[in-house]
């Protein structure tokens, strides 16, 4: 659901699922957590949604480094395959497949594979479904000046004006 059509009700049923304390409906609370969890992407970072933490979150990510396994879960969920990966985040193939699962990569890396996580979460979270999201990715879009989103994300402002664009969608501004 987009944050301009989502009702006070909405928010505290979701800030009830995430705080148990304050839950007054265990149903709506176990459906609004499992609509959270939809969108963590990095499960093995990060205990929220990749587009909802704070900086300092992000900057602590990215020094512990992220693993393998995290890198699996993304490539997962974003439907990519390691040559595509690889593509996006300006490194080597190799690179990627070479490391053990539970290893963890460099910063520079990290800070790469966490911002892709960020965008494809906020991703998930406006289309409100993964699939549809995935097929924008690999579509020409005019806002992008005829270009495929995935097309300008192997770069920190090419993940940022897709992001932007998917900001203007979520708000209903045709893009």
């Amino acid at each position: 659901m987009s944050k301009k059509n989502k009702s006070a009700a909405d928010y505290s049923i979701e800030e009830e699922a995430l705080n148990p304390t304050i839950a007054s409906e265990p149903e709506a609370a176990r459906v609004s957590a499992r609509n959270y969890r939809f969108n963590i992407i990095l499960a093995d970072s990060s205990q929220k949604p990749e587009n909802q933490l704070s900086s300092f979150e992000k900057m602590h990510i990215v020094h512990q480094g992220v693993s393998k396994k995290d890198l699996e879960l993304l490539k997962t969920e974003a439907d990519l395959d390691y040559t595509m990966l690889a593509k996006a985040l300006s490194v080597t193939r190799a690179t990627l497949i070479n490391k053990k699962r539970s290893e963890k990569f460099g910063a520079g890396l990290s800070e790469k594979i966490l911002g892709m996580a960020d965008l494809y979460s906020y991703g998930f979270e406006v289309f409100e479904d993964k699939d549809r999201f995935n097929q924008w990715m690999s579509k020409p879009n005019k806002a992008l000046n005829g270009k495929a989103p995935y097309d300008l994300i192997d770069n920190q402002f090419g993940r940022e004006e897709v992001k932007n664009l998917i900001g203007r969608i979520d708000y209903g501004i045709y893009s």
